[in-house]
């Protein structure tokens, strides 16, 4: 049932660009300093809803982090944080930036989407849980952490 049909690049660029504060794959080498990179690997397995796994891979990638120290490491605290945020999901452009922006809560985020993660045959499709089929969505996210 997974098709996804080739989008052009300056398509997307255009597209990434106007949500939000997302940039171009070109634009996002905006950090003097890499702290750390985490990955997360998101899945939405009834609805083939791209957002929905795309928020799950960002929180995946940063739930278990505890940095007490940010505060004394970059310039301007929290809000001096620059996170680098790309994730690989099918559809890219059924991405709500909007709801995947809500996992981050400080700092500036740029977004790169790319055609990429992974539609698969879940087994079963479940019309109560909203499914139009029986895809199941895969996302995962590099969330680049710097100053």
């Amino acid at each position: 049932m997974c098709r996804i049909a080739h989008v052009p690049y300056r398509w997307l660029k255009v597209a990434y660009s106007q949500k939000l504060d997302a940039q171009p794959p070109e634009m996002t080498s905006n950090l003097e300093q890499v702290l750390f990179v985490e990955s997360g690997f998101g899945c939405d397995q009834h609805g083939q809803n791209a957002t929905k796994a795309c928020v799950r891979a960002c929180r995946n990638a940063i739930e278990f982090n505890s940095i007490p120290s940010i505060e004394k490491l970059v310039p301007g605290g929290r809000n001096g944080l620059k996170l680098n945020i790309k994730i690989g999901t099918p559809f890219p452009n059924t991405v709500d930036l909007q709801e995947v922006r809500k996992v981050f809560p400080y700092g500036q985020t740029n977004f790169e989407l790319v055609e990429g993660g992974l539609c698969c045959n879940s087994g079963i499709s479940i019309p109560e849980l909203g499914d139009k089929n029986d895809d199941m969505i895969i996302a995962v996210a590099a969330v680049t952490v710097g100053y």
